[in-house]
């Protein structure tokens, strides 16, 4: 079972890439599924077929869905709904403007990560491609199990229990609506599922991520800062895949400084990356728009490799003996010392790179173990740990 996540800036092209890779795992014989979680919906407009809610084969052994977003939400959020609208519209907000707001930005592609981890369940299919939100929108959504663990493993128990008792004397001094403990139990629900999805993504084994870029400098910038964030939380990427680079047949001067510019940022994506596979795709003289356009396209890029393959092994997360104790690395490419904090607090490691934080889960094994060191290198941070030193101490990563 492989999951193939393609992630970019906007109109670089992943769809059209996403649709190509799901095209030709499905003519090598493996029973693949083509998904999104673009709102654009753009995939059905690559193979020029109309796509719904449910799978429908769009080739021999290819499947495409298009979701459906409305139905997603009432499955996964109508009971938080309903109660966010009691509590808006008892604070005064009108019915109309209750309904808008208890809707927050961004679900509808959350509770498609859900679908991913239902149809890889299935055992349907050997392959899922899952043509991802632009970067933004996608590292949201990849974060947010990681977000909502603190708070579901420690301050959800209590919270729940106190509603419990509070409940019915609240209920005799005020008219503000309370969570029920059906609620609770929606909330978990919705957790779990997430969590789920996190253990099927963050296996390295079984999902890849796949960054789609142009030769452009923004675009490189933007999936430079992809990268670094997607290995902060433990996603792997297998290939770089650029997109929409000008072919030796076009020998006009015209697009001389284009071709220079172009090839200048080819060598800074091959230096920056690394061991990472790099894959290219020409600007073609058309667009690509249906199944032979998009065979040529599967073609061009992967050349002789096969697109449901590992192409690049590498854990993002590690934890190796030492001498001393244990040394855990965490893949945190193209950051500087002065853009990254780390600290320790009881049983988990906390890494802050810009916006974004995660908490790592210690094993048992360090849990007891003080930070004796802690620093960049080769692209990883290195936290050293000693199983003799005072426990629960914190220590900053040094600037």
């Amino acid at each position: 079972m492989r999951v193939l996540l393609f992630t970019g800036k906007g109109g670089v092209g992943k769809t059209s890439v996403s649709a190509a890779t799901a095209l030709s795992t499905a003519r090598a014989g493996l029973r693949t599924l083509v998904m999104s979680t673009d709102p654009a919906h753009s995939l059905a407009d690559s193979f020029d077929v109309p796509l719904g809610p449910d799978p429908v084969e769009v080739v021999g052994g290819l499947d495409a869905v298009q979701l459906d977003a409305q139905a997603r939400l009432e499955d996964n959020w109508r009971d938080i709904q309903d109660y966010l609208i009691a509590l808006l519209r008892w604070s005064g907000i009108g019915e109309v403007q209750a309904e808008e707001l208890s809707v927050l930005p961004g679900l509808e592609e959350i509770f498609s990560l859900i679908d991913v981890q239902r149809f890889a369940a299935s055992g349907d299919y050997d392959v899922i491609v899952v043509d991802c939100a632009p970067t933004a929108e996608t590292l949201r959504l990849l974060s947010l199990p990681d977000a909502l663990g603190w708070y579901m493993e420690r301050i959800f128990p209590i919270e729940r229990k106190v509603a419990r008792v509070v409940r019915p004397v609240l209920g005799q001094m005020t008219s503000m609506p309370l969570p029920a403990d059906g609620l609770h139990g929606s909330v978990e629900r919705l957790y779990r599922h997430l969590e789920e999805v996190r253990d099927l993504l963050a296996d390295t084994e079984t999902t890849s991520v796949r960054l789609v870029t142009n030769p452009e400098r923004m675009v490189v910038a933007e999936a430079r800062r992809t990268y670094t964030y997607l290995s902060l939380f433990g996603y792997h990427v297998d290939a770089v895949v650029v997109n929409r680079l000008l072919p030796d047949a076009v020998t006009d001067p015209w697009f001389d400084t284009w071709r220079t510019r172009q090839a200048e940022q080819l060598e800074e994506i091959r230096a920056g990356f690394g061991d990472v596979p790099l894959l290219t795709a020409p600007l073609f003289d058309d667009e690509m728009v249906g199944i032979d356009r998009l065979g040529e396209l599967a073609a061009a890029v992967y050349v002789e490799a096969k697109p449901h393959e590992l192409l690049y092994v590498g854990s993002p997360l590690t934890f190796e003996p030492t001498d001393e104790g244990w040394l855990l690395t965490v893949a945190l490419p193209f950051v500087a010392k002065g853009e990254v904090d780390a600290f320790h607090r009881g049983d988990e490691l906390y890494v802050k790179v810009g916006s974004y934080t995660r908490s790592i889960l210690l094993p048992a094994a360090l849990r007891r173990c003080a930070i004796t060191g802690a620093g960049l290198a080769d692209g990883r941070l290195r936290v050293s740990f000693r199983p003799t030193g005072p426990a629960g101490r914190s220590r900053d990563l040094p600037r």
